[in-house]
Parts: structure tokens; C-alpha cells; sequence
């Protein structure tokens, strides 16, 4: 047996374009199964429609326009109970949700990071952490983002990098709680446009090599998640302005 297949397995199952309330639902499902020891631990890969999601330190400021201005330019808003502020999610954004039986959440956190960057590297971009500040920087730009939940031993959300997605909907909020920071994605820094399931192959790769795992594609299927319930319906979106 060499040492690759030695390693223990991490599930990644793409999941595609998912509503942010039904993708909440299916990792509340996942999770389930997990803490119950009927799962290994799950990577979860997928983009949202245009949302915003409040974290737990979210604060009224974080929306100076409001709820229903957001709604009406075509960005839903949706209070979530993984750590951190407000931020944003899009088509063309990377989303990662790590369903895991953890230790240490702060070298959880540090470990995805890491990943994150290296994958960042795979497609030639150098990205950094910034002292006391959490997801990965290109230089003053932030272009990843993280928070989790972690009920049981067990974690929730995740990460999200900015492949080829708008940035405006970020300059309309405050996000992560920092109201002068820059965005930028991996398209932008590249100079031309870079595929979303090109960079999710690489973050894959480099989350389970990171966590020392041997990664295993498996269908939605696998995880039961073909029977959930549809979540509620988000707010009519008419579309982000030109």
C-alpha cells in the first residue's frame, strides 16, 4: 500500500449553482450524518445566486442601504449562524463548505487558509494572510473569505474565493466588517477570465492535501441530498445592475 491510498478519505461533491437557504439545508443534512458517524468528512463545492449573509457579528451598519434597497438590485439577504460579519455571495464565486469532525477551530481555520492559497498559487496568484485578520489578501485586496459553525465537533460554511464573479456588490455594503477594503478575484489579478471549475479543481486538491486526506468525487446522490426539501424561495431578484 503506498502512503496516498494509506490516507483517509474527504468526500468532495459538487453541487453547482444552489440557493443559499437550500444549500444551508443540505449541509445541515450532511452534518447530521457526519456527527452521527455515518459520513466521513465532506467537502462541498458550489455557487450561489447574488445573496448577502449576515454572520453572527453582523451589525445593522454593515447594510447602510437596507434590506429591501439590497433585494431590489437583485441580492438577497440572509442571516446565517456561522461566525464573522456580513459578506457576499455570486455566480462565479467559489463557495467551500467542509462539513468535519475537528479539533482546534483556530488551526482549522488556519489550515483552510493555507489551502486557499496554494490553490490561489496553482493559477499563478500570490496571496497572504494579514495579521489579526481572517481569509487571504493579495496585497491590500482580499479575495478569499472565511467563517464557520461548529455544533458537535462538527463544522458548517466555510470558504469562498472570487474567481469570475462581480465585485460591485461589494462596494455596497460593508463587508467583513471593514469598510475600506478592496476586492479582487482570480480573473482580475490573472488579466483575463478564469473558469470557476478549473480553480475548483484546484482548491479541492489542495483542501484535502492540506488536511493530509485523500480526496474521493462523489455525486449529491451519495449524500442523501437528492430528497431534501426545497427551501423557502428567495426574494424576486430583477437582476445586478450593468
Amino acid at each position: 500500500m503506498n502512503a496516498a491510498s494509506s490516507r483517509p478519505e474527504l468526500w468532495v461533491c459538487h453541487l453547482g449553482t444552489v440557493e443559499y437557504r437550500r444549500a444551508v439545508a443540505a449541509q445541515e443534512h450532511v452534518r447530521a450524518l457526519r456527527q452521527a458517524d455515518e459520513l466521513p468528512d465532506v467537502l462541498l463545492t458550489l455557487d450561489h445566486p447574488p445573496v448577502y449573509t449576515l454572520g453572527r457579528r453582523s451589525e445593522p451598519g454593515d447594510l447602510p442601504m437596507g434590506e429591501e434597497w439590497c433585494r431590489a438590485q437583485g441580492v438577497d439577504v440572509v442571516a446565517t449562524d456561522r461566525g464573522g460579519q456580513l459578506t457576499y455571495h455570486g455566480p462565479g464565486q467559489l463557495v467551500g463548505y467542509p462539513i468535519m469532525r475537528i479539533g482546534d477551530v483556530i488551526d482549522y481555520v488556519r489550515t483552510m487558509e493555507q489551502a486557499m492559497i496554494a490553490a490561489l498559487a496553482d493559477e499563478g496568484v500570490a496571496a497572504r494572510i494579514r495579521a489579526g485578520l481572517t481569509g487571504v489578501w493579495v496585497g491590500e485586496e482580499k479575495i478569499g473569505s472565511i467563517g464557520v459553525h461548529v455544533s458537535r465537533g462538527v463544522t458548517t460554511h466555510g470558504f469562498a474565493v472570487n474567481v469570475e464573479n462581480d465585485l460591485a456588490p461589494f462596494s455596497w455594503v460593508v463587508p467583513c466588517g471593514l469598510p475600506d477594503v478592496s476586492f479582487t478575484s482570480v480573473s482580475l489579478q490573472r488579466g483575463e477570465r478564469v473558469g470557476l471549475p478549473c480553480f475548483r479543481r484546484h482548491a479541492a486538491h489542495r483542501f484535502c492535501q492540506a488536511h493530509g486526506r485523500r480526496q474521493r468525487l462523489v455525486p449529491p446522490a451519495r449524500l442523501g441530498l437528492g430528497d431534501l426539501p426545497n427551501a423557502p424561495a428567495p426574494a424576486t431578484r430583477v437582476g445586478l445592475p450593468a
